[in-house]
């Protein structure tokens, strides 16, 4: 069930969403074919820290985040991935691995890619591995204020061309 405090988040800035109940799916993908719909409808929300602050990164189902874009577009020194330990508290009455993109509910920025927002309407996972929630792109940008740029891995990018270590640093190098 999606927890009380995003339906009254969502209630009080008077953002309209639909509730979509389906078998339990722990992964983007997996609520992609649950609910049997494209999989460019379906947004998933990756946590990482940026010299040490949290954010949300939300991505199409599909996609993998590309940690130098991320940082490049954050200005930041280091990015990585964050552990579920470090995030888990911070999203009280949702599952893990259910994250959702609210980050003004839970007090972490939010950067989306570019590509979402030629959708009319996106489903998100919203804290519950058994209800995704949907609602219009124009108003979760009304509601959240996303930073939106280019943050995920062109698709003709091999994950085997280059060990993935989790962690982005600036060198202070050329490139």
């Amino acid at each position: 069930m999606i927890p009380i405090a995003i339906q009254q988040y969502l209630r009080r800035h008077r953002v309209p969403f639909e509730r979509y109940a389906h078998p339990r799916a722990e992964s983007a993908m997996e609520l992609v074919e649950v609910l049997n719909v494209p999989s460019w409808r379906v947004a998933k929300s990756v946590i990482v820290k940026a010299n040490r602050q949290p954010w949300i990164v939300v991505v199409p189902a599909l996609a993998t985040v590309d940690l130098r874009q991320v940082r490049d577009m954050l200005g930041a020194h280091s990015v990585r991935l964050a552990t579920e330990a470090e995030f888990v508290d911070h999203f009280p009455g949702c599952e893990p691995g259910a994250e959702p993109p609210f980050g003004e509910l839970y007090g972490m920025p939010v950067a989306m890619d570019e590509s979402l927002s030629l959708n009319e309407r996106l489903l998100f996972r919203a804290g519950s591995h058994e209800e995704a929630l949907e609602l219009r792109f124009q108003d979760f940008a009304r509601l959240e204020w996303p930073l939106v740029a280019t943050f995920i891995q062109p698709p003709s990018e091999s994950r085997r061309d280059e060990p993935y270590s989790g962690s982005i640093e600036e060198s202070g190098a050329p490139a």
